[in-house]
């Protein structure tokens, strides 16, 4: 990441590029928006099951307040705030491994970079087991972040190819899985019928009903509230050791079979964020009218997409069975992909503007501790949820008090903490660690009225 922030009075106009020195406050701005959006979609599954991240709980009121928070987190940030936090750390990584290649000979530049990947896995899997929180994104960001020193010559065209295929394969898997899923229920409502007329079975059609019947137990409206249930009730009212067994099971299942199946999802953000830095896409020194299509019709995709998908979704009360038969194809990554890269082209053109830069710099501190304020919000939730009892007692809505909470805390704590500090407790560990030596970490005195300057790693 780059922890490094310069204020600057400079007044642009909407059409030249970003200097450096607000380029690289920009990043740090858009990383601490980007990481708050996430607690946004995260806190759904931390403060309730898991199941309920995309989801309405049936057991509660599905219309006023709810309806319209799970409309907002759907339509607007589901995946974008996330997919921002991609490209940015493909970004980061990027300039982080340019720096290093002109301050270190021969091989230490890639003993450097690796060796922070390798422990950034390590607090992944802190995060995930210790800080209870199955869906940390350090872990699967550490395995496809081994692949960014190899790539990092590409031009921005070859990257943006790569990521093309990347999106291309991703939606291939998506709508393979759905058709699987299509073929799964007409088969089992076939053998269904003959069951029902007496019809002698062969084993495979037994086979095909079985699969059938659990797909529907598990992916139903009842289903999926059943499942919900049995969360709530292994995780309420228990202790740390309790919990932990709970989301140790979890927790290996994501970090294997789901990574397996969706690690695209993370390397093509990692290669656009390269390619866009590459570019001078996020210097702002394209064009104007080209951020203002992308926004436009990258936001507008996005909703129409998510709009068309959540009116299906409510309809059937999230009923997996009915949405398989309904759903004809699913654009998950190209929604996702138009989305975000039309809310960075806004953040981009909002950066050129004096009032929005000034708005979006309160959020540079929280960009720059994002490793520790991403850390911190697990621990905050899990001390809040398990630790007080709060898990699953709260509706939707109740959850953005928390999360309202939270912005404030860590707004305030990270401009304070950055006066006294070169870097973020957790920063500077990883640092540390990643360089086999200590930092400076307290400033000096003398320092504490001129500003923040502080590289980053």
């Amino acid at each position: 990441m780059i922890d490094l922030k310069v204020v600057t009075d400079v007044n642009e106009s909407i059409s030249a590029p970003l200097i450096k020195k607000n380029r690289i406050l920009f990043l740090d701005s858009v990383r601490g928006i980007a990481l708050l959006g996430i607690l946004l979609m995260n806190i759904n599954a931390q403060g309730q099951a898991y199941i309920f991240y995309d989801k309405l709980d049936l057991s509660q009121s599905i219309t006023g307040a709810n309806f319209w928070v799970w409309v907002a987190e759907m339509g607007f940030f589901e995946g974008t705030m996330r997919g921002i936090f991609s490209i940015l750390f493909g970004a980061g990584s990027y300039l982080l491994i340019k720096r290093l290649e002109k301050q270190y000979p021969g091989l230490e530049p890639a003993d450097i970079y690796y060796r922070r990947v390798l422990w950034l896995l390590f607090f992944g899997l802190v995060n995930a087991f210790l800080f209870l929180w199955p869906g940390d994104i350090l872990y699967p960001y550490a395995l496809c972040g081994l692949l960014i020193f190899p790539f990092r010559n590409l031009s921005p065209k070859i990257l943006l190819f790569i990521a093309f295929l990347l999106i291309a394969f991703g939606t291939y898997r998506e709508n393979r899985m759905l058709f699987d899923r299509k073929e799964t229920i007409v088969k089992g409502k076939l053998v269904e019928g003959m069951e029902k007329k007496k019809q002698k079975l062969t084993e495979e059609q037994k086979g095909e009903l079985a699969k059938y019947k659990g797909f529907k137990e598990k992916k139903s409206s009842t289903g999926y509230m059943n499942e919900a249930k049995m969360e709530t009730q292994k995780v309420q009212g228990k202790n740390y050791a309790e919990i932990f067994e709970v989301y140790r099971d979890e927790n290996m299942q994501i970090q294997s079979v789901f990574f397996y199946n969706s690690w695209w999802d993370i390397l093509l953000f990692f290669f656009i964020g390269m390619a866009l830095l590459k570019s001078g896409f996020m210097e702002g020194k394209m064009n104007t009218g080209i951020y203002l299509t992308v926004m436009i019709l990258g936001i507008a995709a996005g909703l129409w997409f998510n709009y068309q998908m959540m009116i299906k979704q409510y309809q059937y009360k999230f009923d997996g069975v009915i949405l398989t038969e309904k759903v004809p194809f699913v654009v998950y990554q190209l929604r996702r992909v138009m989305q975000t890269l039309g809310y960075l082209s806004m953040f981009i053109l909002m950066y050129k503007v004096n009032i929005f830069r000034r708005i979006m710099d309160v959020f540079a501190p929280v960009g720059q501790m994002a490793f520790t304020n991403y850390l911190m919000q697990s621990i905050i939730t899990s001390i809040l949820f398990f630790g007080f009892g709060l898990f699953g007692t709260l509706q939707r809505y109740e959850l953005y008090y928390v999360v309202a909470l939270i912005w404030i805390f860590q707004i305030i704590l990270s401009h304070i903490w950055l006066r006294y500090f070169y870097f973020g407790p957790f920063e500077w560990v990883w640092r540390s660690l990643t360089y086999l030596k200590k930092p400076a970490f307290l400033k000096k005195r003398q320092g504490l009225e001129g500003g923040i300057s502080a590289a980053g790693g």
